[in-house]
């Protein structure tokens, strides 16, 4: 069974997300937040699997209760925004976030992703890699020091890397280097391990603040 904890500051909307997880045979709904605080709160004593958390909310915004979640290992945190290119998506990702999705997801997928998150995988298609490249390539700041040094990446791990981080898929991967699927995996197993990434977005991330890519490459 797969525990979710739904925040989100409109109470019409978290009724809706409760009765679409609880419908599911091998889901259920622990708990209901209305701001940041009460998720933070929330996940740390029901110990969920997955937050559905919303982005702009009352007295602690998404963004920072998924920081304080993620890096208590809590829950997997599962971005939930009206816009695709919402501006506060890469910050939540840098967060730790474990992906997002459109408010008017499709039920089905709705209840099939919180399931890839469970599962410990990263939700982010190729096209959603790439809308994050070009989030990180629209922000004016300096980028911040990293303390994922890229030293102990092989180069072969590096050619992996820098193609993720433009957001290729494994398949694509493998067929640009000309080796197997399973190889890619592999290799992208050992980039997780090496940066201390929780997932394929944290590795894009690393990409860029390791030097490795650099927006408008």
């Amino acid at each position: 069974m797969i525990r979710v904890l739904v925040a989100d500051d409109q109470a019409l909307l978290r009724g809706s997300f409760r009765v679409l997880v609880d419908s599911a045979p091998d889901r259920t709904v622990v708990g209901e937040a209305g701001n940041g605080v009460e998720a933070v709160e929330l996940a740390r004593r029901e110990r969920p699997d997955v937050v559905l958390m919303d982005v702009r909310m009352p007295e602690m915004d998404g963004i920072e209760a998924t920081r304080l979640i993620c890096a208590e290992g809590t829950a997997r945190v599962l971005i939930l925004t009206t816009f695709d290119l919402d501006s506060y998506v890469y910050s939540a990702l840098r967060a730790g976030a474990s992906g997002f999705l459109l408010k008017d997801t499709p039920p089905a997928e709705l209840l099939s992703a919180i399931g890839v998150v469970a599962a410990g995988e990263a939700l982010l298609a190729p096209t959603v890699t790439r809308r994050l490249i070009a989030e990180f390539a629209r922000r004016p700041e300096p980028r911040p020091a990293t303390s994922r040094s890229l030293a102990g990446v092989t180069d072969r791990e590096r050619e992996v890397l820098d193609l993720v981080a433009h957001g290729l898929s494994n398949a694509e991967v493998a067929e640009t280097l000309f080796v197997s699927v399973a190889t890619v995996k592999t290799h992208v197993g050992r980039l997780l391990a090496k940066l201390r990434a929780r997932d394929r977005a944290q590795l894009v991330i690393a990409a860029y603040e390791g030097g490795l890519v650099t927006p408008g490459d």
